[in-house]
């Protein structure tokens, strides 16, 4: 009876482990649906904003653990503010410094929820080659079936505001431009 006892508990922990085993899940983010822009005050009197027409990423998702990674890299040259001269300037070594740091990148890690939502996810940004932690919150996050892929898509609307002179971006300060830097990030991406 106590043999039976012990290999029924062995078979019953064995089954409860295969039960909570990491789903994680991969996804490829959908550049036709990632928008990654930023927002500056101009002297309190307006907002500059542009927005980064190339990016590539991958996203890892385990929802029952509740733990993933992203990493999102977006071509810095590929700047667009509708205005061509100011991106030119963007791009120059007085700001981004494209030619020599081309590409910006985010990888996050640690992953929030607050129930079944996820609420931020935190990690390491990338930009001119000085890496600083970065949290985006969630403003909101979704997985659903896309009709049309056949797949499962997942993505949000993720926002942070970083102090651009931690990564070497202090063009202004001294005419009294903002340090701060808003960071929007619409991502979708699709299950592989």
């Amino acid at each position: 009876m106590r043999k039976s006892f012990f290999a029924l508990a062995a078979v019953a922990a064995t089954l409860a482990a295969g039960a909570v085993q990491a789903q994680t899940a991969t996804y490829a983010v959908d550049p036709t649906h990632t928008f990654a822009t930023f927002e500056i005050s101009h002297f309190g009197a307006s907002v500059n904003r542009g927005r980064f027409d190339k990016k590539e990423g991958t996203i890892q998702l385990d929802k029952a653990a509740k733990t993933g990674k992203v990493e999102l890299t977006i071509d810095m040259t590929s700047i667009n503010t509708g205005t061509p001269a100011f991106d030119k300037h963007l791009q120059s070594a007085d700001i981004f410094d494209a030619a020599k740091y081309p590409t910006a990148k985010f990888v996050g890690d640690k992953f929030v929820f607050d129930g079944d939502k996820l609420a931020s996810v935190s990690g390491e940004l990338t930009i001119k080659g000085k890496t600083q932690p970065a949290t985006f919150k969630a403003n909101q996050f979704a997985c659903y079936q896309s009709p049309m892929l056949k797949r499962e898509v997942c993505g949000g609307d993720f926002e942070t505001t970083i102090d651009r002179t931690a990564f070497g971006a202090d063009y202004g300060v001294q005419y009294g431009f903002p340090k701060n830097v808003r960071i929007v990030a619409q991502i979708e991406a699709v299950k592989q």
